[in-house]
């Protein structure tokens, strides 16, 4: 017998669509909703998650499916549903409340609201009844109604404390205290404290990436020379390269794992994290020039072409960690299967190589120390090579593609979509590949044209339909996509969009009483709090990457306005970045910046001549985090004419030459390749 679907078919998000079908009487949040808890006096139950989350998958199985649960929510409380990657807004407020209440947070997010929609009580995964010493869902909808006939009152003023302590938390004032280097000394100490010093990253179990902080790393490394911050870096990416966080037969980054050695991921993969990893690896690559930087780079950037990119252009969000036949069923491997694809003496080696030891599913990792790996990088032993294990890695490829995939989420995000081209861009400018590049503009083409509108974003597309208003990350991460790409292709026109989106973006989000910036536009629906998030997640936080895109967008054009908003942000930051440097990783990268000195790199120059692109090549293959470049041909008025660093600068006797500004002098042009490579180093 057919389900009877409820108001979630009508959705796009392919998490509340996962929900359509539940015997709960699911609304999406919206005025319907709200209404009838007002009309009816309800409390709300608010449940938060995303498409790729596995204890979402299981709530949803052990707890929505269930008719007995369902009949009591729907008796007494009006259930909403969100998809946290649309909505972010609402989820910032909710997991603040659950971590205020709880001291913990996560998804899927369970949260209890007023009609007002004012918090008063939440948590995250419910098991159905009472059991691993957490109350079963039943048990606290139970209790959440008999508390709120009883002591409906107390509820009421409970909730009415708990969000005008969330809005106090979104009022931080200017810092009088000085930006200086010595604040990236305390990161840098900060993360020595916490350095996994065996199995490198940061903490124990569950163990994160941190590709924020690893990036942050390599620009005090690059502005003092101290070995153990590049150390710290290096170990953390080769081991997770090594990891089973990493998919060693298809490329891309898992969310995270739950051990401390890299070994078990939570399977899914999430587009911003493939996208931050690209950054860490490619910045890794250009200090060191190590060819596995420069493999994992290719390998992930390839997975997100092959199964992460629309035919329309832009990227989609994620792949779920789930598969018909279990949680990340699709990724193990037995020894028999590998065997079986490889043959008898291939099968045995790959068994080894890959860690596959045990008869039943493995994930497969690199042991260290690995079995047949040389000093120098290169694989020993008969018949062993890096074209050996390239081959090794495409059977397996080839065999595992016949599996059923784990579904994927096809949202396509502005903000997650400006984070993938700029990883694209950036590896167009560090190894060349034009594909890269295609991909970058391919998907910036798409956003500007599908998720903006009268010159606002838009925040999620799909099926045709783009929805919700922008939120600030989706303005900063395209902005800084855009300036990506702008230093890949030189084309004036990024620039004039990231102008004009960076005007909005100050128009709709910034707060001109304290300073720093809105989570949430001024002409978004009103809720309980209006956010200001600095701490980075998973992603950077909207302030940081608005203050980063600002600063380079004013070393480009010359906009003083810019400059005062970003430092002004930064000072607004300044205390927090003292106190909790690993939680503004990215704000400290775009202080890093702010210090300078920046280096202006203007050259002169015919796109196509050998000669520039010679030039281009030596200041894009080495790590320089500071700088801007510019590029101007001997016939382009337009490229001068929003770029105030070009304004001015010539051909040398009638050939390309590079001009390096900072401190606002600029050197005498250079003209010879020689002469570039020694002055950059």
């Amino acid at each position: 017998m057919a389900k009877i679907p409820n108001r979630l078919i009508h959705e796009t998000s392919p998490y509340l669509l996962q929900h359509a079908h539940n015997p709960v009487d699911w609304y999406p949040w919206g005025a319907e909703a709200l209404q009838k808890a007002q009309r009816e006096g309800k409390p709300i139950m608010l449940s938060i998650g995303y498409s790729a989350c596995h204890w979402c998958h299981v709530m949803e199985r052990e707890s929505f499916e269930n008719d007995e649960i369902a009949q009591y929510l729907n008796e007494h409380f009006v259930s909403i549903k969100v998809d946290r990657e649309e909505r972010p807004d609402i989820d910032e407020i909710y997991m603040t409340a659950v971590q205020v209440l709880t001291g913990q947070g996560g998804w899927p997010l369970t949260v209890f609201l007023t009609p007002d929609l004012k918090p008063f009580y939440g948590g995250t995964y419910f098991p159905p009844e009472d059991r691993w010493g957490r109350p079963g869902l039943l048990t606290v909808l139970r209790a959440i109604v008999e508390l709120y006939q009883k002591e409906h009152e107390k509820i009421v003023e409970q909730a009415e404390r708990l969000t005008q302590y969330l809005s106090a938390l979104q009022q931080p004032r200017s810092s009088s205290g000085l930006l200086t280097p010595d604040l990236l000394q305390r990161a840098y100490l900060a993360s020595l404290q916490s350095f996994d010093r065996e199995h490198g990253g940061f903490g124990g179990a569950p163990k994160f990436p941190h590709s924020l902080e690893l990036s942050l790393l390599l620009r005090y490394w690059h502005r003092t020379k101290d070995s153990d911050a590049l150390q710290i870096v290096e170990l953390s990416l080769e081991k997770m390269a090594r990891g089973g966080i990493y998919d060693q037969v298809g490329g891309g980054f898992h969310r995270y794992c739950i051990d401390a050695q890299w070994r078990i991921p939570h399977f899914e993969k999430m587009l911003y994290d493939n996208a931050l990893l690209v950054w860490t690896y490619l910045e890794a690559y250009q200090v060191t020039k190590k060819p596995l930087y420069r493999r994992i780079v290719e390998e992930t950037l390839d997975y997100v072409m092959r199964e992460m990119t629309s035919p329309e252009g832009g990227f989609f969000a994620s792949q779920d960690a789930d598969s018909p036949d279990g949680e990340g069923a699709f990724y193990v491997w037995t020894p028999d299967e590998i065997i079986a694809v490889l043959g008898p003496e291939d099968g045995v080696r790959a068994c080894e190589y890959f860690g596959v030891t045990e008869p039943g599913a493995n994930v497969l990792y690199q042991p260290d120390p690995l079995p047949w790996e040389g000093e120098g990088g290169g694989v020993r032993g008969e018949g062993m090579s890096e074209a050996w294990l390239a081959r090794v890695r495409a059977r397996l490829l080839e065999a595992r593609e016949r599996r059923e995939k784990p579904s994927r989420d096809e949202k396509i995000l502005t903000a997650w979509n400006g984070l993938m081209i700029s990883a694209c861009a950036r590896a167009y400018q560090v190894l060349g590949r034009e594909e890269y590049l295609r991909a970058a503009q391919d998907a910036a083409h798409f956003c500007l044209a599908h998720l903006q509108k009268d010159g606002a974003l838009k925040r999620s597309y799909k099926d045709g339909q783009a929805k919700f208003n922008a939120y600030l990350e989706d303005y900063a991460f395209l902005i800084t996509a855009l300036l990506d790409l702008y230093e890949s292709d030189f084309d004036p026109r990024w620039i004039r969009e990231a102008k004009a989106l960076s005007a909005t973006m100050v128009k709709k989000f910034w707060d001109e009483s304290a300073g720093g910036f809105f989570f949430t536009s001024a002409d978004h629906e009103r809720l309980p709090v209006r956010p200001k998030s600095f701490s980075d997640g998973a992603t950077p936080s909207g302030n940081s990457a608005a203050t980063m895109a600002l600063l380079r967008l004013a070393e480009l054009t010359d906009d003083t306005t810019l400059r005062a908003k970003a430092e002004q942000t930064l000072r607004v930051c300044r205390d927090f970045m003292e106190q909790a440097p690993q939680a503004l990783s990215y704000m400290l990268s775009a202080l890093d910046f702010y210090l300078g000195p920046v280096t202006q790199i203007a050259v002169v120059g015919a796109k196509g001549e050998a000669r520039t692109q010679k030039f281009l090549e030596i200041v894009r293959t080495r790590f320089l985090p500071d700088k801007i470049i510019a590029l101007g041909g001997p016939d382009d008025p337009e490229g001068a004419a929003f770029i105030p660093l070009l304004q001015g600068k010539s051909l040398v006797n009638n050939a390309p030459a590079v001009y390096i500004c900072q401190n606002y002098s600029c050197r005498a042009p250079i003209t010879e390749v020689t002469h570039l490579e020694s002055t950059l180093g």
